[in-house]
């Protein structure tokens, strides 16, 4: 069990939950149980938190064959793959830094994350672990990945092309309206980097210029890991990925919840707000090899009333 740190608690009190009974979560162990090892294990991508030398956030993927994720043990991590040199966190990653992972399986709206300290990274990275916990199935929505990716090979037949801005373009901006998927890297002092997913249905981001957006937060798990985050560590990364083509759009600036009900209203379902400002981004076509099929959006998406 390990403690929820200031920021948590402090979005805990404004959300208006009772008191907590103690300042342990119950639900974040440091240790792998052999079922997380062998989910872990099957997994073809994982999501990586973590910040550069200037100190921004950026929330990164990484894919690979099955088995290319190992647990060797309870307490490590093997990534056998490192950012590609157009990836903002490429060569940024060392030894001591702290490291937020999450990795989801979309077909089984299974999701786990695991957040530590990075102990080696050559050619592929290693961490120990510090915080692990599965989140519920909420707002997932179901994807495959067709038989064909497992046959790809390890490396892309297309070379990866990259854009860096500081606004959004206009195909930016319809790519980020029309996502149903994200997801946001965060950071604590105190409790390390963490990565997170958020989904909703189409248009539930909403982009209000071409470097400011803004999303709903939605009932969730009620620790406010993210939040609590934001709270203190205003600094954040935004990933979206196109599932179809393996593009991705990779977004760095600052985060603020916003708790004015007249603006929270206007998003069905939201109990609060994030708006986000964009300090760099960087999209990357053919970033990755696997491409999903969508099947179904989630059960619990947020409707608008009618």
């Amino acid at each position: 069990m390990l403690d929820y740190h200031n920021g948590e608690l402090e979005v805990q009190a404004l959300a208006g939950l009772p008191p907590r009974s103690s300042r342990q979560n119950k639900s974040i162990h440091p240790t792998l149980p052999s079922v997380a090892q062998t989910f872990l294990q099957d997994q073809r991508m994982i999501i990586l938190a973590a910040a550069d030398q200037a100190g921004y956030i950026w929330a990164s993927i990484l894919a690979g064959k099955r088995g290319f994720l190992q647990a060797p043990d309870e307490q490590t991590v093997v990534i056998q793959a490192v950012p590609a040199p157009c990836d903002p966190l490429f060569g940024q990653l060392h030894v001591g830094d702290p490291l937020g992972t999450i990795t989801l399986d979309f077909a089984t709206r299974r999701r786990m994350r695991v957040n530590g300290q990075i102990t080696q990274i050559q050619r592929e990275i290693v961490m120990r672990t510090e915080q692990v916990y599965s989140n519920c199935p909420k707002y997932i929505q179901m994807r495959t990945l067709p038989a064909i990716n497992d046959a790809q090979p390890e490396h892309h037949s297309a070379i990866p092309e990259h854009i860096r801005g500081t606004v959004l373009t206009n195909a930016q901006h319809a790519w980020i309206e029309a996502a149903d998927t994200f997801f946001i890297a965060t950071s604590h002092p105190e409790g390390g980097a963490d990565a997170s997913h958020r989904g909703g249905a189409p248009g539930f981001v909403r982009v209000e210029n071409a470097n400011r957006l803004v999303f709903p937060d939605y009932s969730g798990n009620r620790m406010y890991q993210t939040l609590g985050n934001i709270k203190k560590e205003p600094h954040t990364g935004l990933l979206f990925i196109d599932f179809e083509r393996g593009n991705t759009l990779q977004l760095t600036g600052e985060a603020r919840i916003i708790w004015d009900k007249a603006r929270i209203a206007t998003f069905a379902g939201a109990e609060r707000l994030i708006e986000f400002v964009i300090t760099d981004s960087i999209e990357t076509r053919n970033a990755i090899q696997l491409h999903w099929q969508f099947v179904e959006y989630s059960p619990t998406l947020p409707r608008a009333r009618a």
